[in-house]
């Protein structure tokens, strides 16, 4: 870090592959934009080196740099809604031959979808703890750490994501009500 704060651009180069993978991960979470993800990517470590001489010795920067590609995912966001895409689309190519039927590959693809627009529809504080914690798959101490928010914070708006992400999924009808609950008579009759 001391080299990138004494201007060495190796050293920031060094800075930027080493975090940018987390950053274009988050941007590309939220807005389901490939291109707007890496312009979100770019303008965080812009903003990164204005600001290198900030940062403290012996601190992690990623908090600082989920921060600030969060709230420029938000603005964006703000500006114009863009629709949501996979966000494992390039996964999709390199799956070997052993890859589900065409019928189950277009299922698993609405079924994201569906998800995703769930996602989209939450909340700002929703996002972003969804996006930490199941995309990046940060602990909820790391979460609360990125987000700058204690940790019940966190636990509180996973719960509440989580329910209203439930909530819509039960009344999507694309998959013929296929997310309602069992009513108590199924249930019963399922654990028979």
């Amino acid at each position: 870090m001391r080299r990138v704060q004494a201007d060495d651009l190796d050293a920031f180069e060094e800075f930027f592959a080493r975090y940018r993978n987390p950053i274009y991960r988050t941007a590309y979470g939220l807005t389901g934009d490939r291109h707007a993800a890496e312009e979100i990517l770019q303008d965080t470590f812009a903003r990164a080196y204005r600001h290198r001489h900030t940062f403290h010795q012996g601190v992690s920067p990623l908090p600082w740099l989920h921060r600030v590609s969060l709230n420029l995912c938000y603005s964006r966001l703000s500006r114009r809604r863009i629709d949501a895409s996979p966000i494992d689309v390039a996964a999709e190519h390199a799956v070997a031959d052993d890859r589900p039927l065409p019928a189950e590959r277009a299922e698993q693809a609405e079924l994201r979808q569906i998800v995703r627009e769930g996602i989209a529809a939450l909340p700002e504080k929703h996002q972003s703890v969804v996006v930490l914690y199941y995309l990046h798959r940060l602990s909820l101490q790391e979460t609360a750490q990125v987000l700058g928010i204690q940790l019940g914070t966190v636990k509180s708006r996973l719960h509440y994501a989580l329910r209203n992400l439930r909530v819509q999924l039960e009344g999507d009808r694309r998959f013929g009500g296929a997310y309602l609950p069992a009513s108590n008579d199924e249930a019963e009759v399922n654990a028979s």
